[in-house]
């Protein structure tokens, strides 16, 4: 017995005595219930990871594209500040502000 979506099927038979209580235990509404709900999970997973995988792509490129070029900028003008400062202190003027 194979489900919609994949999943675990079980043996057709083992015996001529347990084939008949497996077939029966098998083809219940409540194991049938039951790997349906569980294919359906399984289907809403992966449509929930596919979804978080593009979203993770999506904030992992804005970040690269526009924040890393952000704090290249302010480390190049804070190291250009702290370069006029030591220009200012061994001239002996006052430092800007």
């Amino acid at each position: 017995m194979a489900s919609r979506r994949g999943g675990v099927s079980l043996p057709d038979k083992l015996s001529n005595n347990s084939s008949s209580i497996l077939t029966k235990i098998s083809r219940s509404s409540i194991v049938t219930r039951n790997k349906e709900a569980a294919d359906d999970a399984a289907f809403i997973t992966k449509k929930l990871l596919r979804s978080i995988g593009k979203a993770a792509w999506i904030t992992g490129t804005t970040f690269l594209v526009l924040v890393v070029p952000l704090i290249v900028e302010i480390d190049c003008e804070q190291q250009l500040n702290d370069l006029e400062l030591q220009q200012a202190n061994l001239l002996g003027t006052p430092a800007p502000k």
